[in-house]
């Protein structure tokens, strides 16, 4: 039986600090897999530098030259973690049998790798890197995580609690993931669209080995405002009923003001007209900036502009 091809693809962000440490690593868990016999001798870790301003590509291609599992690709601009993890994946589709997406923080444990394989091998065309917990998280974090995932699956969005994007997908999967034409990639939620077999593999999170988070508040603010926006018009319809609700509050407002005005109760004032125009108007500008949101976004869609530029490869052909 001809065993798989495994290329791990590591989307790379002014990470100097860690890429020779992560090589290192995922390279001892790539020769014990090949020595297990579970992948094959041509599997490799593709680091792609997503627009690093640091020494992280050269870094790649030092590890690339002076060692044998380590392959390249060099993006021309800054074109965000999701896109990035998308050119790594579609490039390797062209020369592995599947895939795994990690980040290069080692955050996520790469011993769980040959799990994710047999897992491939038992039929699995995704297998989904879980968290046992977020322990380690701050309480912030931990709370506003919990928050978003059971908003986005009260939305009816599909996706894995406690999953990133440490994955393993088929060439099949990949090559249906490539349908997926929009510019607004939320994969957490694109994956479990894909619908074929796919199961769980759990691990520890770590601390990041070195370096910063490339995920600052804002950038996971943004994120968060992608993934909810790309996958549901459940924010539309709440604004509908929204202003539905007020129509039915200013009905009973004025049946209350005829009332007294009947009852010559009428006591004039200007708070409840200065506290109506500031709800409404804010209300209305909430409203519109959902709906900027969502014309933004169809905006960006039918441009269809290339969701990223390559400009070096380095892959030895098999």
């Amino acid at each position: 039986m001809k065993k798989p091809i495994l290329y791990i693809v590591i989307p790379c962000y002014n990470e100097e600090e860690v890429i020779e440490e992560t090589s290192r690593r995922i390279g001892q868990v790539i020769e014990r897999m090949i020595s297990e016999q579970l992948v094959d001798s041509d599997s490799r870790m593709l680091c792609v530098d997503d627009g690093s301003r640091d020494r992280t590509w050269e870094l790649i291609t030092h590890l690339h030259a002076t060692t044998p599992h380590v392959c390249g690709v060099k993006l021309a601009a800054n074109s965000g973690h999701q896109n990035a993890l998308m050119a790594g994946l579609f490039t390797a589709c062209e020369h592995a049998d599947i895939m795994v997406s990690i980040d290069a923080d080692l955050q996520d444990d790469v011993e769980v790798i040959p799990e994710m394989v047999r897992k491939y091998h038992e039929g699995c065309d995704i297998v989904y890197g879980v968290r046992r917990s977020r322990a380690t998280d701050t309480w912030f974090k931990r709370n506003t995580a919990l928050g978003f995932y059971k908003f986005m699956k009260s939305l009816g969005v599909k996706s894995v609690y406690n999953h990133a994007d440490y994955r393993l997908m088929s060439r099949r999967a990949v090559e249906q993931l490539s349908k997926y034409r929009e510019r607004n990639l939320f994969l957490r939620g694109l994956v479990p669209l894909i619908g074929y077999k796919s199961d769980n593999v759990y691990f520890d999170r770590a601390k990041r080995f070195a370096g910063e988070s490339k995920y600052p508040l804002k950038k996971m603010l943004n994120f968060a405002v992608d993934g909810i926006t790309s996958f549901s018009i459940q924010p539309l319809r709440l604004l509908f009923h929204i202003g539905l609700l007020f129509i039915f509050i200013s009905i009973g407002i004025f049946i209350w003001v005829l009332w007294r005005y009947l009852n010559d109760q009428v006591v004039p004032g200007w708070s409840s007209i200065i506290l109506s125009i500031w709800f409404v108007g804010g209300s209305i500008l909430m409203g519109m900036g959902i709906m900027g949101e969502y014309i933004g976004k169809m905006y960006l869609e039918v441009k269809d502009r290339p969701r990223y530029n390559i400009e070096t490869t380095l892959i030895d052909k098999a």
